[in-house]
């Protein structure tokens, strides 16, 4: 699943850091979904789409592949 969110959180001007607090995870979870190593919940997908003022599947690019 590809994604926006190293693209907004620096536009937005935020470390991953910051970000990762806002949305109360780590700043790792924020590295490991910005490289796409990591398929975040519905819920922290809803808030980071929140966040950044736009829909789940704005931020959120799904890709047709087999499921894990």
């Amino acid at each position: 699943m590809k994604n926006k969110v190293k693209h907004l959180r620096e536009q937005f001007g935020l470390t991953q850091a910051q970000l990762g607090q806002k949305v109360n995870v780590s700043r790792q979870a924020i590295n490991a979904i910005e490289k796409n190593k990591f398929d975040p919940s519905i819920w922290l997908a809803y808030d980071l789409a929140k966040l950044f003022n736009m829909s789940i599947e704005e931020l959120f690019e799904f890709e047709e592949s087999e499921r894990k």
